[in-house]
């Protein structure tokens, strides 16, 4: 450091940054003008953002008062500034490190102080906006909101507001979810102004008002930052992306970190499109590449590369394994989803490093807590999303038990007569309610009432002996029951519901006696789930893969690879087709949205594989389970991606020992290599669907069109041709992508 307290170069590198790479060292340089920064995962993007300051303010004299430097969440800042002061210590000033809504807030605060006005309070108190939310939908939905139906109120209020939707945009958003989310959000929003409050949500919405109406307090915040850092960039959402644009048009030196190839937060507004347009929204911007993977070993960085370069929606990027080669991804083939929590039972009943297990849904956390609370695996659960338990599903099987205990109960009745099969209207359910007599179970009312159809007297009576039954059912029958004979799953399909909460429970059935024990065996799991303590020893840990997103394991074991689950859905077959075939058509908004939803899913596997170091274990259990077979094909290019079907999974299970833990990778690609010739060739044709991607050494790039027991007809760039089966196969032309 020379006498004005500025460290040279020279000397800056070796101190503080001499483990960078040639393309960190660029991006740590980039300080002037905007530029985005892409780092794959395990880039160490932080470390080089932190590397980044101290060399502007240490080397550039920049004064870190004209320095802000913006993440997503508290906790961010905090590590950030953490990790800043590890390297730099006391030889450094500190920096500005603030959440968004933290400077939205100081924004507000300031135009208030501006203007003479008092800002509105911020609404914290969530018991208060949970009674708010739940008589306002009470109001407009005519029925009591459960947790998880004012979680999901709470999720569109901010998603509306953070993609800045229109009146008419909120009106499709709340169609879509079958609900009267335009009136819920006009009523909840005249509420905050009526008593003088905003929401999280809100400081963005006045912050960015503020910057466009008053040009003094715009210029006085960019004056002020001459500077600006965001961390997370896909994970900012279109508000916030309008915010720090006009915060840094002043001096234009905007550094943004990021990787649309991580954005996985779509359901709360992530924005990655503006990641897609910086150079049109930034005129002279520069992308760097931070393509190095630090984390995982060559075998996972691979597979996981080769997996998410099939997404349309990105920027060109490679990422390079920097470890050596690791055990081989392990694909494990099991019956049904229950038998992948027996699977983990045995398999993490005696760990020696540091394993999480991964899910898309919380709903697999409870039946694996419960399966490891009966074995005595200790374990820990990252941000336990309770609202399994207070699910519609969950509800309403609670509900059909009660009633069945206490058939008299009209508010019982009147929950749950619709979603069973007994074909009475509301008028008739709410005039057999009001007139019921104490002590007279109201289906027999209902069977004495005149007004009530023979059709649905005759349901009522098979309703009555089912509801009889119930209290002598096992917990499994009892489920069935309700779910088939009794007519509730055709309601789930009725009003648009998936019935995976419902295959959840029925899972936790086979382990209690009734239906009553499974109500309370419910009731202890939320309990012990919402108080759960970990030790400090233990190595195993359960989260979602959004919660462990920015973290890494020595072992992780994505489960739950099954179609309708993970993904949750794909996009119809036509439309997979057009987006296979890079670069083929337009599509329509509708379709982009599709398109947008389907990458995401991809994405949201990419970003659970990629938490893994050493050990990566990936669980199927379906004959449909696209993203599992698609990645066995990117671990193992030679390894067909329906590797895992039906007749290749019986043919492996028939090598594996009774009761012995599923076969590995490596034990099915040297069961297939038993196949006669005929079955291989079989195999080849089943893949051969519609709007299949292809690669023909003569003809390049194609997407197949149709097929048939002899040909199948491909579209190439220079025009169709129709290949003979036997051949291709035979001499290898077709290569499937």
């Amino acid at each position: 450091m020379d006498k004005d307290g500025v460290i040279r170069e020279e000397l800056f590198f070796p101190k503080y940054a001499d483990q960078l790479s040639r393309q960190q060292r660029a991006a740590v340089l980039q300080t002037e003008g905007p530029a985005l920064l892409l780092a794959v995962p395990g880039g160490g993007k932080t470390t080089v953002l932190v590397t980044r300051l101290g060399y502007m303010i240490g080397c550039l004299d920049i004064p870190p008062g004209d320095i802000l430097t913006l993440t997503y969440t508290v906790s961010a800042t905090k590590d950030m500034a953490d990790r800043y002061r590890q390297i730099f210590g006391d030889d450094l000033p500190c920096p500005e490190f603030r959440t968004i809504n933290g400077i939205c807030a100081k924004i507000i605060l300031y135009y208030g102080g501006r203007i003479g006005k008092q800002p509105f309070s911020l609404l914290t108190d969530e018991k208060k906006q949970h009674q708010v939310l739940s008589a306002i939908y009470l109001k407009f939905e005519q029925e009591y909101a459960g947790e998880a139906e004012l979680r999901d109120v709470r999720r569109l209020i901010t998603y509306a507001k953070n993609m800045m939707l229109g009146d008419e945009e909120i009106k499709k958003l709340g169609e879509a979810e079958g609900i009267a989310f335009d009136e819920i959000y006009r009523e909840y929003n005249r509420f905050l102004r009526a008593q003088s409050y905003m929401d999280y949500d809100d400081q963005m919405v006045y912050a960015l008002a503020i910057l466009r109406s008053s040009p003094e307090t715009l210029k006085h915040f960019q004056d002020q930052y001459r500077y600006i850092c965001v961390d997370e960039a896909q994970d900012t959402s279109r508000i916030q992306h309008e915010i720090i644009k006009l915060l840094a048009a002043g001096s234009g030196n905007l550094f943004m970190v990021g990787d649309e190839d991580q954005s996985i937060y779509g359901f709360r507004a992530a924005y990655p499109d503006a990641l897609l347009h910086f150079e049109t929204d930034h005129p002279g911007a520069r992308i760097l590449l931070m393509e190095d993977n630090f984390r995982s070993n060559a075998g996972i960085v691979r597979a996981a590369e080769r997996f998410v370069r099939k997404n349309r929606l990105r920027h060109e990027k490679t990422m390079r394994p920097v470890r050596p080669e690791g055990p081989e991804i392990r694909f494990v083939d099991l019956r049904g989803r229950a038998a992948q929590f027996s699977y983990l039972a045995k398999a993490l009943s005696d760990i020696g490093e540091e394993t999480a297990v991964l899910y898309r849904d919380n709903e697999t956390l409870v039946p694996l807590a419960d399966i490891l609370e009966r074995n005595g695996i200790p374990y820990r659960v990252r941000n336990a999303e309770l609202s399994f338990f207070s699910n519609r599903v969950s509800a309403d099987v609670a509900a059909i038990f009660h009633f069945a205990e206490n058939p008299s109960d009209p508010e019982l009745f009147l929950k749950i007569y619709y979603k069973i099969a007994s074909y009475l209207t509301k008028q008739q359910a709410e005039k057999i309610a009001a007139e019921r007599v104490p002590g007279i179970p109201l289906f027999e009312a209902a069977l004495g009432d005149p007004q009530v159809p023979v059709r649905s007297k005759q349901s009522i009576r098979a309703l009555k002996a089912a509801l009889a039954r119930l209290k002598t059912d096992s917990a499994e029958e009892a489920l069935t029951r309700i779910a088939g004979p009794m007519g509730y799953r055709e309601y789930l399909t009725r009003s648009g519901t998936a019935d995976r909460k419902l295959r959840v429970l029925q899972i936790l059935a086979k382990r209690e006696k009734d239906l009553g024990s499974l109500l309370y065996r419910l009731s202890y799991l939320e309990k012990l789930l919402a108080e759960k303590e970990s030790g400090p020893d233990t190595q195993l840990v359960f989260s979602t893969i959004h919660s462990s997103k920015g973290l890494e394991y020595d072992h992780v074991y994505l489960v739950d690879a099954a179609d309708g689950i993970f993904p949750e859905r794909l996009p119809d077959k036509a439309l997979l087709g057009k987006w296979r075939l890079h670069g083929s058509g337009t599509f329509s908004d509708k379709e982009m949205k599709e398109i947008g939803a389907w990458e995401e899913e991809r994405r949201l596997f990419y970003v659970g594989a990629t938490r893994a170091r050493n050990r990566l274990t990936v669980f199927r259990y379906s004959d449909n389970s696209t993203f599992a077979d698609e990645f066995r094909s990117c671990a193992d290019p030679g390894q067909s991606a329906d590797a895992g079907s039906a007749g290749a999974r019986a043919k492996r299970k028939t090598a594996q020992k009774a009761g012995s833990l599923m076969a590995d990778a490596a034990e099915a690609r040297r069961t297939d290599g038993l196949l006669s010739d005929y079955e291989g060739f079989r195999r080849f044709c089943d893949r051969l669907c519609e709007g299949t991607l292809v690669e023909h050494p003569v003809f390049g790039g194609g997407v197949i069109i149709s097929s048939d027991d002899s040909f199948v007809t491909v579209r190439f760039g220079d025009g169709v041709k129709k290949l003979g089966l036997e051949l291709i196969y035979r001499k290898g032309l077709l290569e499937i992508l």
